[in-house]
């Protein structure tokens, strides 16, 4: 497996010292922002010129570029929220080619209308989900017009908050082009913490056929989407690694939910583990 970070991890000035943070710990895969590059994360255009310069940069650092982020409130109460997150997708899709990557990252939503990470009572309602089949489709459609894969995360805030909702969605989209960013810990619903094995093998049971790539942070407790560093917490980390080896052993696994002061023994931690797993 490739250990990858998130942009803005290292908080720099200008984006040629960031990937120079980034190459300069032997890390060669991101999940990238545009805010690195000093624009919005979902801008209303992209300059072409500025997208060659990202790929140029990147490419100069040998550091590839595992997703573009593009995470929108899905199922926002209001429309208009919506459609401006999906004209945004679409300006995003149309760059991917020039930036280098087929593959964006998207979150399911809540009804939560401030915070797209709040979980909300209404979530779980069957007009969200049906909002959710409205707007995914919609997306779909966009990123079969540009060739580009979605990957969204099941996340415990979220509409899909479990891997037997991510599956439901897939299966009811039935699109090759929407796939899944596994996040061992965002599964966890209030109690299941005891059931983590278990868990986690469904989860690659209902999803392996459907992985993009995985995130690696970790939880201090069930019932919400973990905040810790990898390590640094309660996942079974010999487990998940072991089930996403198994998927496949060159999948990116990109560490984010850390500070910068985190990084080396994060990137050491996951090495150490991955390289384990061939002996």
């Amino acid at each position: 497996m490739q250990v990858g970070i998130m942009s803005r991890t290292f908080a720099r000035a200008t984006l040629e010292q960031e990937l120079d943070a980034v190459a300069s710990r032997g890390i060669g895969c991101m999940q990238f922002g545009l805010s690195s590059a000093g624009v919005t994360e979902l801008p209303t255009h992209i300059d072409g010129d500025l997208c060659d310069r990202i790929c140029e940069e990147m490419g100069a650092r040998n550091i590839a570029m595992t997703a573009l982020s593009g995470t929108y409130n899905m199922i926002h109460p209001n429309l208009q929220q919506r459609a401006d997150g999906l004209h945004n997708l679409r300006v995003l899709a149309s760059a991917c080619a020039r930036l280098g990557t087929s593959v964006i990252t998207l979150c399911t939503g809540t009804r939560d209308p401030n915070n797209m990470w709040r979980r909300h009572p209404d979530n779980d309602t069957p007009e969200a989900w049906d909002d959710l089949i409205v707007s995914m489709r919609q997306a779909v459609q966009v990123a079969e017009e540009y060739q580009v894969t979605l990957a969204f995360e099941p996340e415990v805030a979220n509409v899909v908050d479990s891997a037997s909702k991510a599956h439901r969605l897939i299966d009811q989209i039935g699109s090759p082009y929407l796939k899944v960013v596994m996040d061992g810990a965002n599964i966890f619903h209030s109690g299941e913490l005891p059931q983590m094995r278990e868990i986690l093998d469904e989860a690659f049971a209902l999803l392996s056929d459907h992985i993009a790539f995985a995130h690696a942070k970790d939880l201090d407790r069930d019932g919400q989407a973990g905040h810790l560093a990898a390590g640094k917490g309660l996942l079974d980390y010999d487990r998940y690694l072991a089930l996403l080896n198994g998927v496949d052993s060159g999948m990116p696994i990109i560490l984010h939910g850390l500070s910068e002061g985190e990084v080396d023994g994060c990137v050491v931690f996951l090495r150490e583990k991955i390289e384990a797993l061939s002996r």
